[in-house]
């Protein structure tokens, strides 16, 4: 049959879908000169600080200790411009002026902020030290850092939400959530650039894990797979809209582990040293150092 005859139908369908009734709070009015954030460069963005975070690991593989200093100079370099670029394009997007194009004083701020998060690689590679060194004393099946560092999608996903971290305190928007969500689509494990977590953190296989916005973990800190760190109903406005902002998500005191599938619900506290065994739905504070697992069936 021919294509002609469907011809009725495409149109009608164009039509509908050009009514501004139906796109209303999905579509983006681009304005010229506005860069749009790139998944490819983020990737390249991502891929240049963990060169720099890991070297010799990621990016050029002939690098040692008489050539490092050349190597990381150039990533830096390339770091800045590409990251600049992307910081630039998400304060445009975010921009919610009627009209409000990108200007001078943004591409000056977007520069600011890409070297104050270059600022801070130096610690954040000290705390990921610390990340792969959990990752590989909790795991007995490790046997050697490099391979932690090269294999683990615990790795791969805690660097992503480090990185994305840092960009959201330095008040960067739209760019932490993407470069997270990167690592979620690659790894399956799901955390918020919001989340505040401390040193030796650490998820054993990771898979499902979730760790919402307003969570706070503490330091050697060690969770399971399918993990959720997730809020329980939160309050509505007047409009019955959710209220933004509010802390939802639990508190992991030091020294915590969660085992497998265990769900912990709401703004309550797991205290330092206790333990949550798999498989339970947890909604009230767990004391310090208690073990909370599931009762045997009489």
């Amino acid at each position: 049959m021919s294509p002609l005859n469907f011809t009725h139908i495409l149109t009608q369908a164009v039509d509908e879908l050009s009514e501004s009734e139906s796109y209303q709070g999905l579509f983006h009015q681009h304005k010229d000169g506005e860069p749009l954030p790139s998944a490819r460069a983020l990737c390249d963005v991502i891929e240049l600080a963990r060169s720099i975070l890991f070297p010799g690991y990621f990016g050029n593989s002939t690098i040692n200790s008489r050539t490092i200093n050349y190597h990381i100079g150039v990533n830096i370099e390339k770091l800045f411009d590409l990251l600049t670029d992307q910081i630039l394009a998400g304060l445009c997007f975010g921009s919610s002026e009627e009209g409000e194009f990108c200007t001078e004083s943004m591409r000056e701020e977007s520069a600011r902020l890409a070297a104050d998060f270059i600022s801070r690689l130096p610690h954040l590679r000290r705390v990921l030290a610390t990340d792969v060194e959990a990752a590989y004393n909790g795991d007995p099946a490790a046997e050697s850092l490099g391979e932690v560092i090269c294999c683990y999608p615990a790795i791969r996903a805690i660097s992503n939400y480090r990185i994305a971290h840092e960009l959201l305190e330095l008040g960067v928007p739209l760019i932490p959530r993407i470069i997270t969500e990167m690592a979620h689509s690659e790894t399956g494990i799901d955390i918020h650039p919001g989340a505040c977590i401390g040193s030796h953190f650490t998820i054993d296989h990771g898979t499902g894990v979730v760790i919402g916005a307003t969570s706070i973990i503490g330091n050697n800190v060690k969770l399971y797979q399918g993990v959720t760190l997730g809020a329980k109903s939160f309050p509505l406005d007047a409009d019955g809209k959710p209220i933004k902002g509010i802390p939802r998500h639990p508190i992991l005191e030091d020294n915590v582990i969660i085992y497998s599938n265990a769900t912990i619900l709401g703004r309550i506290t797991i205290g330092r040293d206790a333990t949550v065994g798999g498989n339970i739905w947890v909604t009230e504070d767990v004391p310090a150092g208690a073990k909370i697992v599931q009762t045997k069936a009489k």
